[in-house]
């Protein structure tokens, strides 16, 4: 009786300590993907006051000028449930501004704009690494939550369901050739 008594308390240590394992674990990723998300949301902030910076220089034609500053601005300002469209519309109009080098050699000609036009190539390098980051560890987050013990047992806690950030993020011809 006391032998199967000890195998019993020793089987519920053994899961106890496997599912408080487990959402350690998922505590961890939870951690890593707020970690991602503050990187990403930084890479895209600096994007945006690039663009705006260049778009107020006055080295793009005017048209080019406007259509950078509003993206940028808009993506700056944008609501947490618009975040996605915004930062598409900056990455579109990127690519519209600067589709041919002779943009990117305009910028880099005026004061100051190679710096700017090294800034604007990391910013559009770095976004996307960023937002792939970030969508790798809500991926491993999302996995380990559907699995079945996570869920009956609400390892989770309440921490909301993570999201993936879903963007365009090619980067503009001429700005991915001078990177290269």
């Amino acid at each position: 009786m006391t032998v199967t008594l000890i195998w019993i308390v020793v089987a519920l240590v053994a899961v106890g300590l496997y599912l408080s394992w487990t959402a350690g674990r998922l505590d961890r990723l939870h951690a890593r993907i707020d970690a991602a998300r503050a990187a990403l949301d930084a890479q895209l902030l600096r994007r945006a006051s690039v663009a705006q910076e260049v778009a107020t220089s006055g080295v793009l034609d005017p048209a080019a000028s406007i259509v950078l500053y509003e993206a940028a601005h808009a993506a700056r300002q944008a609501e947490e449930d618009q975040r996605e469209v915004a930062e598409s519309e900056l990455s579109q109009a990127l690519r519209a501004v600067f589709a041919e080098l002779p943009q990117v050699e305009a910028v880099r000609e005026a004061p100051g704009g190679e710096e700017a036009a090294r800034e604007l190539t990391e910013g559009v390098r770095r976004v996307p690494m960023a937002r792939r980051f970030h969508n790798d560890a809500v991926g491993a987050a999302r996995r380990l939550r559907e699995h079945r013990k996570v869920r009956w047992f609400r390892l989770a806690g309440h921490a909301p369901f993570p999201m993936a950030f879903e963007m365009d993020d090619e980067p503009p011809a001429a700005l991915a050739e001078r990177a290269a």
